[in-house]
């Protein structure tokens, strides 16, 4: 296969090999209780210089509780893989958690367009759809995939893709790296306590982030019983034997939603988007909503309100396609 151009950035080896026997020797296909605090999920499965992906986005269904708990223990060295990026990054980068950004659509700030020019934030740039497929080449287990679309980009100069000659037609072909990495956090409707688990509605990557990925830790809306999952099996977004950590989270895609559950926080949103585009005082939202409190139970007791939550739930107006 002919190399007609590539990109110049640095990406994630690619080890399917290495993969192949992490899962081989890591993954128990025994049904055990992964049942535990967001505390213990990041502190045993999130390691400081993490490959970390996470699945959906900050205002739909994001994993924000298990986000928070990632700043509130300060990882550090962290490469991210984000899609629908923006405020994550921003609340991560102004905890001192990364230093390297594989990102898809992106809104910057002063914080990460200063650390980025002063050398301490290597940012990588795809597509929202390169990265998706990406991390569909690392959940097949191949070491690439071919994707039309990216090529003749600035995008593609700064990424890790490279344009081949298509053996089949002869015609130039993007090819994108496999992704395999170390760590998925990924927040859904319901699981169980082994770990499989339901997404409702709206999806981007929440399976191959799940079935790539060497750790995966799952928070859930609601924990149900493994006998409603057997009920309905193809309700399984995620398998069991792909997690290694579920986690009980009401409200864990707060200030986001989690459709058929609750909207959208606006006037949290308007505070940490101000925070992260440098109109509000990052430090000090980081501050107010992570590091004074002890868990995500605490924050939403204290800085939200039981009434305010109420108030979320009743605004999810949209309940088609969003329960079982």
């Amino acid at each position: 296969m002919r190399v007609l151009d590539q990109g110049d950035a640095e990406f994630f080896p690619v080890d399917l090999d290495g993969f192949r026997e992490y899962v081989r020797e890591n993954k128990s296909r025994v049904m055990e209780s992964k049942l535990m605090s967001e505390k213990e999920a990041v502190s045993r499965y999130v390691d400081d210089g993490d490959y970390l992906v996470y699945d959906c986005e900050y205002i739909h269904r994001g994993p924000s509780s298990l986000e928070r708990e990632v700043i509130r223990q300060r990882k550090k060295d962290l490469w991210i893989g984000g899609k629908f990026t923006y405020v994550d990054i921003g609340l991560l980068l102004a905890a001192g958690c990364i230093s390297k950004v594989d990102v898809g659509f992106f809104g910057s700030g002063p914080g990460i367009t200063k650390a980025v020019l002063d050398g301490k934030l290597q940012m990588e740039e795809y597509s929202n759809v390169v990265m998706t497929m990406r991390l569909h080449a690392g959940a097949m287990g191949i070491p690439f995939i071919p994707i039309r679309s990216f090529g003749g980009t600035t995008g593609f100069e700064n990424s890790g893709a490279k344009l081949v000659e298509d053996p089949y037609t002869g015609l130039p072909t993007l090819i994108a790296p496999a992704l395999n990495p170390d760590v998925a956090l990924i927040h859904v409707q319901q699981a169980d306590i082994y770990g499989n688990a339901r997404v409702f509605g709206t999806g981007i990557a929440h399976r191959d982030c799940a079935l790539a990925s060497r750790k995966v830790v799952i928070s859930a809306e609601e924990i149900i019983d493994t006998e409603e999952i057997r009920r309905d099996p193809g309700l399984t977004s995620i398998p069991f034997y792909a997690v290694d950590a579920v986690v009980e989270a009401p409200f864990g895609a707060y200030p986001g939603e989690c459709q058929g559950r609750y909207s959208v926080d606006d006037q949290h949103l308007q505070e940490v988007f101000g925070a992260v585009r440098g109109a509000g005082d990052i430090d000090a939202y980081l501050e107010k909503y992570i590091y004074s409190v002890a868990d995500d139970r605490e924050m939403l007791e204290k800085r939200v309100g039981a009434e305010r939550l109420s108030e979320l739930r009743e605004r999810a107006v949209i309940k088609d396609g969003y329960q079982p």
